[in-house]
């Protein structure tokens, strides 16, 4: 019966995912990001759960990747084609209403469909992970709930911080195009990241992962939403110094 608890976990990440992308086709972006982050959760549980009842499988392994690419993959992909596509109507409060679907012209409008590429993207690192051997202790690459956190952190902070020049920042069409072809780069980039695995519970075997857990908490107190993308840019700025000087994180 243990052996099907992992999988049970896995699932609720899928339905979490599902729940998620009906929230965002229909522009409620703070329901899905919030739907998102319990996807996560779940992802990160189903792993450590399938270690402490020692009934990792192959199966597992590959549910885990279907159900990232419905939370991190195809969600994503839809929150930055609504975000585009409020960068074409004029600013964050004209795009709180969902997205004209009444054409099929207004749905396959070439700017907002460039969103998808994240979701391609994603496809395709979750595909490479699955058949590579090397991605045990670490990443190769960002890892999809990762980038997730940073594509939904957007809305998040445009409805939660009355800021004109942020708004302004995040609803720039440029700035929208560059993020996602720069997602889909760090996705399937030749990075290596540390992974949020903890063997043990010992500082000395795992201060890199202790140091960047402090500091995220610590971030998301001081500066609330604002912080999940330097949290993401301290994510891999530590990880490329951790591979620099030779240190381990594992």
């Amino acid at each position: 019966m243990k052996k099907f608890i992992p999988n049970l976990i896995t699932l609720l990440n899928v339905f979490c995912g599902c729940v998620a992308a009906v929230f965002a086709v229909l522009n409620h972006l703070e329901m899905a990001a919030i739907f998102v982050f319990l996807g996560i959760f779940f992802d990160f549980f189903d792993g450590l759960a399938a270690r402490l009842l020692n009934v990792q499988s192959e199966l597992g392994v590959q549910l885990d990747s279907l159900a990232d690419m419905i939370t991190s993959g195809l969600v994503p992909g839809i929150v930055m084609y609504q975000l585009l596509g409020m960068s074409m109507t004029g600013g964050w409060n004209a795009g709180m209403e969902s997205t004209d679907t009444s054409s099929i012209s207004a749905v396959l409008q070439p700017l907002p469909l460039l969103g998808f590429i994240i979701t391609m993207a994603s496809a395709y690192r979750l595909a490479k992970f699955n058949i590579d051997e090397n991605q045990v202790s670490s990443f190769i690459g960002l890892p999809t709930p990762a980038n997730t956190l940073l594509i939904l952190s957007l809305p998040l902070i445009l409805f939660n911080n009355n800021n004109d020049i942020l708004n302004d920042i995040i609803l720039n069409q440029w700035f929208l195009i560059g993020l996602t072809f720069l997602s889909a780069y760090l996705l399937n980039s030749n990075i290596e990241l540390f992974a949020l695995k903890f063997k043990n519970w010992g500082f000395k075997d795992n201060a890199v992962r202790y140091v960047f857990i402090i500091v995220s908490l610590v971030s998301l107190v001081t500066l609330g939403f604002l912080a999940i993308p330097f949290i993401i840019l301290f994510y891999i700025l530590i990880s490329i110094g951790v591979r620099v000087t030779g240190q381990k994180a594992d």
